[in-house]
């Protein structure tokens, strides 16, 4: 027992004595910045890239005003295949047209909001926030609601009727941002009921303005997220994406790199979400892969002849009957994903990948795929005319397209796209 005992102790010392074995520490990888390269563009240049995305903006807004919410085989029996500008013949409302039955290339609120974040960028120059937003937001409620309480007049009901639509329009958002500034537990339940408590979105309609006044996709995100003050879960990512994907179309012509920002520009760390990861990269990847599978069909003419709907070619379609069959069969990969409200974050986020992805960066072909699926269809092509339009710049746009728009929305809807533009400019900073 005393010999094992002295062993032990030997053992110990023998032990004690040895140098520490080393601890290999693998490293990690860094995550780079997916900054791209800040775009060197003359003043002119960039006139005519913000010109670009607010007419090309506008031109998807009114190429589905008319037809908004319609399931596409009613597009198809009032107007075939759209391929250009129809007369905007439908009620006015608060989200829509603020009148009825306008001229082909009168827009809706999508339009409208690129006006107010002009108005709101250019007050608010150095001092872009949540805060200051919420403000800007409350402001303009605040002025539309002082022209009904001047008690030393009763306003004319035309008068009224127009005031009470703007307030309609802006109310929602309104109610969120003064309960914002009362207390979180307040904003939370105003943010919860927005527009039913739908993921709606909200964001998209004014985000991808951020993305024509930053230098790289990252602040292009992060200045939107901040923004993204009426959304909630991961709308907050896509609004923040749209920015971002229109910062890249700043920079660049190329439709992948630009599609490519939902998978490399992520900030936050939704891809490190437990479980879930990020839907929104998921659902992109999975719109962009679908869409190369459908165009690598080869279809059978005899198939192609049989009498189905499927490969019935809508009046006005200009491409083959294999053009066709490959293009509805992307409206029924979307369509089996269609959620409850058609303007779910999300639906318009897949949608816009799969336009994008189907149109390989043309804007026409782009415009037309979303105009004629339906659904939310001036939202999704709005958001995409921004990023197309950034793109290519207002000088590459359809002459016919881009001189209605602007026609039809300075004479008619009372908004100077091109002078919103050089508003813009005037408040960069150019070498």
């Amino acid at each position: 027992m005393t010999k094992f005992f002295s062993a032990a102790l030997f053992l110990l010392f023998f032990l004690s004595c040895q140098e520490p074995t080393p601890k290999m520490d693998i490293p990690s990888p860094k995550k780079q910045q997916h900054t791209g390269s800040k775009p060197n563009l003359s003043k002119e240049e960039y006139y005519d890239k913000v010109l670009g995305a607010l007419v090309g903006s506008a031109i998807g807004d009114a190429m589905g005003a008319s037809t908004e919410m319609w399931h596409r085989k009613d597009i198809q029996l009032k107007h075939g295949y759209i391929t250009g500008l129809t007369p905007a013949v439908r009620n006015q409302s608060p989200e829509g047209t603020w009148d009825h039955n306008l001229l082909a290339g009168a827009t809706t609120d999508d339009t409208r909001w690129k006006l107010a974040m002009v108005k709101y960028l250019t007050q608010n120059k150095g001092e872009l926030n949540g805060e200051s937003f919420i403000n800007f937001i409350i402001d303009y409620y605040g002025s539309l609601t002082r022209t009904l309480s001047d008690g030393n007049r009763i306003p004319d009901t035309d008068f009224l009727d127009v005031q009470i639509e703007k307030i309609d329009w802006v109310k929602e958002w309104a109610r969120v941002s003064m309960a914002y500034k009362k207390s979180d537990a307040e904003y939370q339940k105003a943010l919860n009921r927005f527009y039913g408590g739908e993921m709606s979105c909200a964001g998209q309609l004014y985000t991808p303005m951020f993305g024509l006044i930053t230098s790289d996709p990252e602040e292009a995100y992060n200045l939107a997220y901040e923004h993204t003050l009426f959304d909630i879960g991961y709308a907050k990512d896509i609004s923040a994406l749209v920015s971002s994907m229109t910062q890249m179309a700043m920079q660049t012509s190329d439709i992948d790199s630009i599609i490519n920002t939902a998978t490399f520009v992520d900030p936050i760390g939704y891809q490190d979400s437990r479980l879930v990861g990020r839907i929104s990269h998921d659902v992109a990847e999975t719109s962009v892969k679908s869409v190369m599978a459908i165009k690598n069909l080869i279809f059978v003419d005899s198939l192609l002849a049989k009498d189905s709907l499927l490969y019935r070619v809508p009046l006005g379609f200009y491409e083959s009957k294999q053009e066709w069959a490959k293009q509805e069969m992307a409206y029924q990969f979307l369509e089996k994903d269609k959620k409850a409200i058609a303007f779910h974050s999300g639906e318009i986020w897949q949608i816009l990948i799969t336009a994008l992805e189907f149109g390989e960066g043309d804007f026409e072909k782009t415009m037309q795929f979303i105009v004629n699926y339906g659904r939310d269809n001036d939202t999704v092509a709005a958001v995409a005319g921004m990023i197309l339009g950034a793109k290519d710049g207002y000088s590459n746009l359809s002459p016919a397209l881009r001189t209605q728009v602007l026609s039809v929305n300075k004479d008619n809807m009372g908004i100077d796209l091109q002078a919103l533009a050089k508003e813009l400019t005037e408040i960069q900073e150019f070498n």
